[in-house]
């Protein structure tokens, strides 16, 4: 796949949606206004709030390397790791939760912005998994 047909794929619009939003969240919640310079963290909801951000820009990363890449265990070990990273995004919505989140409305949006990005990944999971190389 070439690097300019990457936005047709659906799990590529999904994981973009899903960085958006996920910095929507974390920018909202996070006590530090300056968020996105990835500066020093001051306490534990500017800490969930970085992983949040930095975990929403790594699936993007790795839906696009294994898009790209013509490597049967390369896309195995991005795929593994997209896993890893929405099933975290899940744990940040809990720890935002239980560190006093009034808005949960938020982290609802967020969780069901990860299942409506799983239900794509597993489809196009299985369309690279079958693949031949």
């Amino acid at each position: 796949m070439e690097r300019n047909s990457l936005n047709s794929l659906v799990v590529y619009r999904k994981s973009l949606a899903l960085r958006d939003l996920s910095e929507a969240v974390a920018t909202y919640f996070s006590e530090n206004r300056e968020i996105l310079s990835l500066r020093k963290i001051d306490c534990f909801r500017d800490d969930i709030s970085k992983s949040l951000l930095a975990d929403a820009h790594l699936i993007t990363k790795e839906v696009e390397q294994a898009a790209l890449s013509n490597s049967h265990s390369v896309r195995m070990r991005s795929l593994s790791y997209v896993n890893i990273m929405t099933r975290n995004i899940l744990a940040y919505c809990n720890g935002l939760e239980r560190d006093g989140v009034k808005e949960k409305e938020y982290l609802n949006l967020l969780r069901r912005e990860i299942r409506i990005f799983r239900v794509s990944f597993k489809k196009w999971r299985k369309s690279l998994i079958n693949r031949n190389d």
